[in-house]
């Protein structure tokens, strides 16, 4: 077995995801946070690297401390150690809307060549589709006004498609120069970060460009669960493996979650 094969049997893909995206956090700023991945990424990069990122929840609470993964956006740990609790109308309409939230965290069902999301339904018509999903929330907004996005998606056929079915939030539009066109005040999505690797918008063309693997990953392991013809930067980069301290970080604050083994 090689190294690398060797370093990927030691943590799982959803560690190596989580340590990545925590990575991409820098210290002092304000994260809109998602629960799941999101959430437990935020809440590692507070752990280790960036003690001072500030945590917003849809729910109201800013600069939350949870000292495990909440399990909600409505979970009481977070009002409990937040800086201030605020309505949600609030965050949204003078947080997020104006542009003083750095980054925010989203996921898809489907995501597309330029980074558009669809969470909203699978199939050709919006009235008759062949799922129905979950729906928009505030991720439409998220996607628009935060500073920059990163989206956290495990990679398949299914989920990496050509065009989704249906665009909940804008990314990159049909290219180049659509979201200023829309208006839409964001940057965009800087990073896609999937089981796999990650993918960042091409400076010319903001077509996703896979930038990164993980350890034990090839290039075309990535392009087959890709529905698109996917472009490889000629400066690939393999992706360090999560640290000790990043795993003991987050398999700590896993083991605190109520519900976990070893919780308390």
């Amino acid at each position: 077995m090689s190294r690398a094969a060797a370093q990927a049997s030691e943590f799982t893909a959803d560690e190596m995801m989580t340590a990545c995206a925590a990575r991409a956090l820098r210290d002092g700023m304000t994260c809109f946070v998602g629960i799941g991945l999101p959430s437990a990424a935020a809440n590692l990069a507070r752990a280790t690297h960036a003690p001072d990122l500030v945590l917003i929840y849809e729910s109201g609470t800013i600069g939350a401390k949870p000292g495990w993964l909440p399990l909600s956006i409505g979970d009481g740990v977070l009002a409990e150690t937040a800086d201030a609790v605020v309505s949600v109308p609030e965050i949204f309409n003078y947080w997020l809307q104006p542009g003083r939230i750095d980054v925010g965290f989203l996921g898809a069902a489907q995501l597309d060549r330029f980074g558009n999301i669809n969470t909203t339904v699978i199939g050709s018509t919006y009235a008759n589709p062949k799922v129905r999903l979950p729906g928009a929330g505030g991720a439409p907004e998220i996607a628009a006004f935060c500073r920059e996005v990163i989206i956290i998606v495990r990679q398949s056929r299914r989920s990496f498609v050509e065009r989704v079915d249906f665009v909940t939030s804008v990314g990159y539009g049909t290219g180049r120069g659509d979201r200023e066109r829309l208006g839409l005040t964001g940057a965009g999505p800087r990073k896609v970060i999937s089981d796999l690797g990650v993918l960042e918008p091409d400076p010319q063309t903001s077509e996703l460009t896979l930038t990164g693997v993980y350890p034990g990953v090839t290039p075309e392991q990535v392009r087959a669960g890709t529905g698109w013809e996917l472009a490889v930067s000629g400066s690939l980069e393999v992706l360090a493996p999560p640290s000790a301290a990043e795993l003991s970080a987050l398999r700590a604050l896993q083991a605190k979650t109520p519900g976990s083994e070893g919780s308390h």
